[in-house]
């Protein structure tokens, strides 16, 4: 996957220099839409306060994705390239698996989230708070998977 979009070139604009900012504006981008995510979902739990309105372990994929975000924050680029000039604890390797986990569980809240959404809410086709609980860890796992490319 690294060098799937090498040869593609966007239509350059001359009043705005992203090669240097692009990991800031990355950046950015994913804390506003994790701050965002959280928000929705704290607005969603005090919302329907009972466990007979919306079932509180469901905030379980948010925790694991909050643990996965910083997870894949803590790891930069050049420590998976190996460009670094200290090898830590595992060097290059021990970052990329770290990373991988990091992933993994990002991964896996996402795809339990979906099954929260579609078992839990659509399925029976009964008016619950759905997307608070979807809507931020995709957006948050399709943040993080584009700052890595």
């Amino acid at each position: 996957m690294a060098g799937f979009l090498d040869n593609f070139r966007w239509p350059e604009c001359e009043c705005i220099d992203w090669g240097e900012r692009r990991n800031a504006v990355a950046s950015i981008v994913a804390g506003v839409l994790f701050f965002t995510g959280w928000w929705i979902m704290i607005d969603a739990a005090v919302a329907y306060p009972t466990q007979e309105q919306m079932n509180h372990a469901f905030h379980t994929c948010g925790v694991f994705s909050t643990i996965a975000f910083f997870m894949i924050n803590a790891v930069s680029n050049g420590q998976v390239r190996g460009d670094t000039y200290g090898e830590g604890c595992m060097g290059r390797t021990g970052a990329r698996l770290w990373l991988f986990i990091g992933f993994m569980m990002m991964f896996g809240s996402l795809i339990a989230s979906i099954w929260i959404l579609f078992g839990g809410y659509v399925v029976p086709s009964e008016c619950h708070p759905d997307h608070p609980l979807f809507l931020p860890l995709c957006w948050a796992y399709t943040v993080r998977f584009l700052v890595h490319l």
